[in-house]
């Protein structure tokens, strides 16, 4: 006897062994009881769910002598007559005859009474390929069939059925089916058969037939001829997914902000013969696992992954930010969108990575929030105190390394969300007119109360900060600044032009003056990396000496 695929020889016989679809088999079931059949029936929902199966399964039952719970029997001379094919359903596929000459053909036929039983059952699978000219063949017959006909109409796209058909038919919507039910469907089957499995590669299975009960079951038939036992690896491989302590090695160098070693498991796995898309999916499902791990108490139960599996998921989303991992998946899912118009979709996916792994290269609020998050935990492991929303806590910056206004690229985020009273402005991106410099005080030394050390100096600032604006994203902020003294005046560099322009608006201004006349310090400025700073002072002067004649006031 010929081999047939899982998905034909289990195909359902009875309602009973339909999954799911109960909402349908409860319709078809009293319909048939209380002798209601209608003359026309549209079965819609996703490929895979059981709509030919019930349409056949339907067809033998109100044509069935003796029905069971609205089943057909299968042992009348009727159901034995339909089982070995017969005239009386006939089933027409769209796609290959959506002519208007085949529903002229159909519609001469459908005068015919049938032969062995009640009805004649004409099945039309992917109605929706039908042309304009064939639907309006098929129109007056379906509007006023013989009393003998019943036509069963399925498809996947409901929407490009013209309404006057649909406003003919009973519409019956399919689901898909759910995993649960899925993994139980396949338990069944691999037990009638005699396989082994492991329940992990079950789950695998299932989740990979994303509701679509005859996809799942075409994948499992693979996985049997790939090994006699399913296993979890077993299944992985045949679906062509990474390998799974690779996934985990790049999830967590890309959490944990490790952006060159990221790059390297990158160049590891595509080496090995593995597409970017494939990838880009591994490492959605991935981040998924993890966001599950560290949200969901019943995450073992959810994933159904192997023990050794689960326990590397678990301990990688104790370790990370919850924010680092919502980030990186916004990231990434943005980057799949990406991927359908890039000519370079390797390059694509290694700048996803840089920029999921390196927060202080993005200037939006997720990643600002992750940079505060880090810098928190540093503070916090040189001996200072992470903010509460009671205290703010002095911290000595003095004893962390030279120049600790740089935040380093290495990131460990803590699970604490830091909590601020002042709310972000975002930074305006719109072209604005040049910023004025702040007031200038009349001073040309270095007052005896301030440090002669800019560095030293720059570090009071920043405890004084900290210690009396509760404000983390400018401290974070100032934390990129370097610091110098240049004619009595205290210059902060940077090399961010977004950061000079945050530091220059009026609100943050207010509080670095207040900050810095509280140590002493009353001439200061902000200024980028690499621009010659002018000399205001110089040129006001000017200005009064060279009209002399008009009074000059600063504002």
């Amino acid at each position: 006897m010929a081999h047939l695929s899982l998905y034909r020889a289990f195909r359902p016989a009875t309602f009973d062994e339909i999954v799911r679809q109960e909402h349908v088999v409860r319709i078809l079931k009293n319909q048939i009881s209380q002798d209601a059949v209608g003359h026309a029936y549209l079965f819609c929902g996703p490929r895979g769910t059981g709509k030919t199966s019930v349409a056949r399964i339907f067809a033998r039952a109100i044509n069935c002598k003796n029905p069971k719970n609205g089943s057909p029997c299968g042992v009348c001379e009727t159901c034995k007559a339909l089982d070995g094919g017969s005239l009386d359903v006939t089933e027409i596929d769209a796609a290959s005859n959506n002519g208007v000459n085949e529903m002229r053909d159909l519609r001469e036929k459908v005068q015919y009474p049938p032969v062995t039983g009640a009805y004649k059952v004409y099945i039309i699978d992917e109605v929706h390929m039908l042309t304009d000219s064939a639907f309006n063949a098929l129109l007056k017959t379906l509007e006023e069939p013989p009393r003998h006909a019943i036509f069963i109409l399925a498809t996947t796209e409901p929407q490009k059925i013209p309404a006057t058909i649909l406003s003919r038919c009973m519409r019956l919507d399919f689901k898909l089916i759910p995993q649960t039910d899925l993994e139980g469907h396949l338990k069944g089957i691999l037990k009638e058969i005699g396989k082994q499995y492991e329940d992990s590669a079950v789950s695998a299975i299932a989740r990979a037939g994303a509701g679509s009960d005859r996809d799942m079951l075409s994948i499992a038939e693979m996985c049997l001829a790939y090994s006699d036992t399913l296993t979890y690896e077993g299944v992985t491989a045949v679906l062509g997914g990474a390998d799974f302590m690779q996934m985990s090695e790049l999830c967590e160098r890309i959490l944990t902000g490790r952006q060159s070693e990221a790059l390297s498991c990158v160049e590891k796995i595509l080496s090995e013969g593995k597409s970017v898309g494939v990838l880009m999916r591994d490492t959605l499902q991935f981040l998924n696992h993890i966001s599950i791990a560290k949200t969901c108490r019943n995450a073992e139960e959810l994933l159904c992954l192997p023990k050794e599996m689960f326990e590397r998921v678990s301990a990688i989303a104790q370790t990370v930010d919850p924010r680092a991992i919502l980030r990186a998946s916004d990231v990434f899912t943005k980057t799949e969108m990406d991927l359908r118009f890039v000519s370079s979709p390797r390059i694509c996916f290694e700048t996803a990575v840089v920029k999921a792994s390196m927060p202080a290269a993005d200037y939006d609020i997720e990643a600002l929030m992750q940079r505060i998050s880090a810098l928190e935990k540093r503070l916090e492991n040189a001996g200072g105190m992470i903010p509460s929303a009671q205290t703010v806590p002095t911290v000595d910056l003095e004893v962390l390394p030279k120049k600790t206004q740089t935040v380093e690229e290495n990131y460990d985020f803590p699970t604490e969300e830091p909590i601020f009273d002042e709310p972000y402005l975002p930074v305006p991106t719109k072209v604005e007119e040049p910023i004025a410099p702040p007031p200038v005080v009349q001073q040309t030394t270095v007052p005896s109360t301030v440090s002669s050390d800019a560095q030293e100096t720059f570090g009071r600032f920043m405890r004084t900060l900290r210690k009396t604006h509760r404000n983390g994203v400018l401290f974070t902020m100032c934390a990129d600044l370097e610091a110098a003294f240049e004619s009595g005046a205290l210059v902060l560099t940077t090399e961010s032009e977004t950061v000079y322009r945050a530091l220059n608006r009026e609100d943050n201004q207010a509080i670095m003056r207040d900050v810095f006349a509280s140590i002493g310090v009353l001439d200061y400025r902000v200024c980028i990396k690499g621009r010659k700073v002018q000399n205001d002072r110089s040129a006001i002067e000017a200005l009064k000496r060279d009209f002399s004649d008009y009074p000059i006031e600063l504002k």
